[in-house]
């Protein structure tokens, strides 16, 4: 309907808004439809702006880019906030540029795996792809820990080598290594804020905080006043989802209508990321625990 608010918007308009703000802009990963329904209920909840991630991993799983991309783009359309999408860690260039002729709102090519020269060389002609349709362009290097990386969690990304990288590439944003981890299951993750600090004054440009799940609401407080903007979590959310869901199956062992629990694992969603929303947007007001400031 004429008028009507547009709700899918583009990367780079929630990334530039949280990083001239000093807030925390959630990134949260999606496995299926009910997951995007979820963590987009909880952004209204909120009333806070949310960017859905598909990563390579997940296309993978579902055999292909297209069939969820095409839902999260219909499910960011129908939200009541604003909703961007975006390709997380995709090491295949060809499924970046796949990405960005589906109309996502940006792109991550991670091409933390070759050798420095290649991941310039390839960055760049995904960044130069991506910027000519307006995608916003997001990259890494020198792999965040984990996830059976090249690197051990302890790898820190250097300032200096970080904004030789960001000018090469010309890329958006980038993601930096300073103390968390993929798929950590407890947040006992300790970041080194002078280091984001540092990196934040050397790039120009906004940071991306992976590794997430392993890091306190306090911590992440932190890193956020000491200038990272995008804030990824997956598997704190991925363990309210299956705990909720493990929960409703033993409490009813005789069900077999999987919307049932499904829809338990979908509600267990909102509420977290709801308040994970909060808690970025509220961070330059918040104050963190002591010591972490």
């Amino acid at each position: 309907m004429e008028g009507d608010p547009v709700t899918l918007v583009s990367t780079r308009e929630l990334m530039d808004k949280a990083a001239a703000a000093g807030t925390g802009q959630g990134a949260f990963n999606i496995i299926h439809i009910e997951t995007a329904e979820g963590l987009v209920a909880g952004a209204e909840a909120a009333g806070v702006p949310l960017i859905l991630q598909i990563s390579e991993n997940c296309a993978k799983y579902h055999g292909g880019l297209e069939p969820l991309a095409a839902a999260a783009l219909a499910i960011a359309r129908s939200a009541a906030v604003p909703v961007a999408l975006h390709l997380d860690h995709a090491e295949s260039e060809d499924l970046a540029i796949a990405a960005v002729d589906l109309g996502f709102g940006s792109v991550m090519y991670d091409g933390a795996h070759l050798p420095y020269d290649g991941n310039v060389e390839v960055t760049q002609r995904v960044a130069r792809y991506a910027h000519k349709r307006g995608v916003y362009v997001e990259a890494e290097l020198g792999k965040v820990g984990g996830k059976d990386g090249a690197h051990a969690p302890g790898v820190r990304t250097d300032p200096g080598e970080a904004r030789a990288f960001v000018e090469a590439t010309g890329v958006d944003a980038l993601a930096v290594a300073v103390g968390s981890s993929h798929a950590m299951t407890e947040r006992s993750a300790a970041l080194d804020l002078h280091l984001i600090t540092r990196l934040k004054t050397a790039v120009g440009k906004p940071l991306v905080l992976h590794g997430s799940s392993g890091v306190t609401d306090d911590m992440l407080i932190a890193a956020i006043r000491a200038g990272m903007t995008k804030i990824n979590v997956s598997t704190h959310l991925n363990g309210f989802f299956t705990r909720a869901v493990r929960g409703y199956l033993e409490a009813n062992p005789a069900v077999v209508d999987s919307r049932k629990y499904i829809k338990a694992g979908r509600d267990a969603l909102v509420l977290e990321s709801a308040r994970m929303l909060t808690l970025f947007a509220k961070a330059n007001s918040l104050e963190p625990a002591k010591g972490l400031s």
